[in-house]
């Protein structure tokens, strides 16, 4: 039989956040990829099934922060790949061993990895004579999500536009990615949108579907207020009816102390979502801590200084808050 001809190129990227449907769309605009959209959880087994697809020519797997759990598991699936001769690029801006990197690298995998700047702006400035003019705002609008729009290369994309109708639109675009992350074809057409340069306002009920969701948040803002738990280090809740990520800020903010953690329970996978926050001053990386943590209690987790998620066993949640109060203990 004739070899199989190999000219799938697909785009694996984070669906939770704008940083991560802006990278798919940057790279379908440099090269024509296939977006696919997972979350941390499903990361492995996605990347994994679309590996072993022999006519895949060219990966991207672009804002996907790897951890303790999942992160040999991943060299190896690269490692099959590069034996294919299937072109690698990993793109990313989340805390990762060196050791990891350079394995990477070894293996033949081209990565972009700074945790300067978020992922978005690093596709956009590794692709930015294949793009067409404006897509710079995608990578502008995913660095403001990211609270990452004062880095270097960030912050002079925004001086492109006005910083207002940035604002403005990041915000849309991350109200209206939160409300749809069950959709995940609604998800795939705002990639599209994107590919195609509209701006939020051109997008048909993108406002309207951000206002709902602010409501959303409101409801939410009042629940923490009168909810959260304290313990020595860190305040926490359960969220039932709202995203972790949208309540996390608030248990910071209400609570007074130097972390806050929200999380909510996935059947589907019995497990807990997980969302972390640290206070700006904190002198402890959060990423690194709730990785090896994560690890610990059966579960995964990471991500940047005072910002970070993981996904924990149900039964393990209590003890992991326990674990992370005493170690937040020993810096504080």
């Amino acid at each position: 039989m004739p070899p199989v001809k190999k000219t799938r190129l697909v785009c694996i990227s984070h669906k939770e956040d704008l940083d991560g449907l802006g990278s798919a769309a940057l790279v379908r605009q440099a090269t024509g990829a296939e977006p696919v959209l997972v979350d941390y959880v499903g990361q492995i087994a996605k990347i994994q099934e679309i590996s072993e697809d022999l006519t895949l020519r060219v990966l991207h797997v672009c804002d996907l922060g790897l951890s303790k759990r999942n992160e040999n598991e991943f060299v190896d699936i690269m490692a099959r790949l590069r034996r294919r001769h299937v072109r690698v690029i990993y793109v990313d801006h989340h805390d990762i061993q060196p050791e990891i990197v350079g394995k990477l690298v070894t293996l033949g995998v081209k990565v972009i990895h700074s945790t300067e700047e978020c992922t978005s702006v690093q596709v956009y400035h590794m692709y930015e004579r294949r793009l067409p003019l404006g897509s710079s705002f995608i990578a502008t609008c995913a660095a403001i999500t990211d609270y990452m729009d004062s880095a270097p290369l960030a912050s002079k994309l925004l001086q492109v536009y006005d910083r207002q109708f940035a604002l403005i639109s990041a915000t849309v675009l991350t109200y209206n990615i939160v409300g749809h992350q069950k959709d995940s074809d609604y998800l795939l057409y705002l990639v599209d949108q994107l590919t195609e340069l509209k701006f939020p306002h051109e997008i048909p009920d993108m406002y309207e579907q951000a206002r709902v969701q602010v409501g959303y948040l409101a409801d939410t803002m009042r629940r923490v207020r009168s909810g959260y738990k304290k313990m020595r280090n860190l305040a926490h809740m359960e969220i039932t009816d709202a995203g972790a990520s949208g309540a996390v800020n608030f248990v910071l903010g209400f609570s007074g102390k130097p972390v806050g953690v929200a999380y909510k329970e996935r059947i589907d996978y019995g497990s807990y979502a997980v969302s972390i926050r640290g206070a700006r001053d904190l002198n402890i990386h959060l990423g690194r801590v709730v990785n090896s943590l994560a690890a610990e209690f059966g579960g995964t987790g990471g991500g940047h200084a005072v910002a970070c998620g993981a996904s924990l066993p149900k039964k393990q949640m209590k003890a992991f808050l326990r674990a992370l109060n005493e170690k937040l203990g020993e810096s504080l």
